[in-house]
């Protein structure tokens, strides 16, 4: 009897079939099919609304198979918060780049995670502005060259890059807090793990959740896809510690 063919391996449900336009190497699609992974494990795809940013994930909406608000720069957390409020049964979630998030959108996201709304956020560091032109991030490392920093970053003048995932664990409002990266299998592994757990939090109604997702920017490094991984895990892990930040109790949680 001859052996049949059995696939193991497919396109989440949450993904539409379409090709991304995000540069070779860039990491922006494997955390889509992990945020879309979940979703389908948790079933929780058809009552799910992201929010898009703006960035090089802008264009999010036509890539996954769920409702999608696009937001102003920076505003993303505000318009999740406007739609959870309106919609509590519904998930809530945003996806946002550096730049949109610790930048602009500084203000939007502390308040949110301090008055513990009940969102996820995927938050994708990889300390640099990409759409706009390779410009210093809040999160660009202290002597990393970029088109406003060509001499690298100067902390004197710009200050020390910005630790998201640490400002907020201090925030006294329970939340979810974790920092992953994606830059080799046992990473995405780990990432996967993250991400669902903050999507588990939001529909049992919990807590404020954010995966901080650290993450390789090839084009605008002006490396190759291997070197780029290689600088991340020599450079940026060493500043930007993986590791969980913050989880609710039960006690705090009640």
């Amino acid at each position: 009897m001859a052996n049949q063919a059995t696939t193991i391996f497919t396109r989440p449900e949450s993904l539409n079939e379409v090709v991304t336009h995000y540069c070779p190497g860039c990491t922006h699609g494997i955390i889509h099919r992990l945020v879309a992974e979940s979703l389908d494990e948790l079933q929780l795809r058809d009552k799910t609304v992201g929010v898009a940013p703006v960035g090089c994930s802008v264009l999010i909406y036509n890539y996954f198979n769920c409702d999608f608000l696009e937001a102003p720069h920076g505003r993303a957390p505000a318009l999740a918060t406007g739609f959870k409020r309106l919609r509590p049964d519904m998930i809530v979630f945003t996806y946002q780049g550096d730049g949109d998030l610790a930048s602009i959108g500084m203000g939007e996201i502390v308040h949110a995670a301090n008055r513990g709304e009940k969102i996820t956020v995927i938050f994708v560091n990889n300390a640099i502005y990409g759409m706009t032109g390779g410009q210093m991030a809040p999160t660009t490392l202290p002597g990393q060259i970029t088109t406003t920093s060509p001499a690298g970053r100067d902390t004197a003048s710009a200050g020390h890059p910005i630790r998201m995932s640490e400002l907020l664990a201090t925030l006294r409002t329970p939340s979810y807090i974790e920092r992953v990266s994606v830059h080799s299998p046992q990473h995405i592994i780990q990432a996967k793990r993250a991400i669902k757990k903050a999507f588990t939090y939001q529909s049992q109604d919990r807590c404020f959740s954010l995966v901080e997702v650290v993450s390789t920017c090839p084009t605008n490094w002006g490396m190759s896809p291997t070197d780029s991984t290689k600088w991340l895990e020599d450079n940026l892990l060493a500043y930007y510690k993986l590791g969980l930040y913050s989880e609710p109790d039960d006690e705090e949680d009640s």
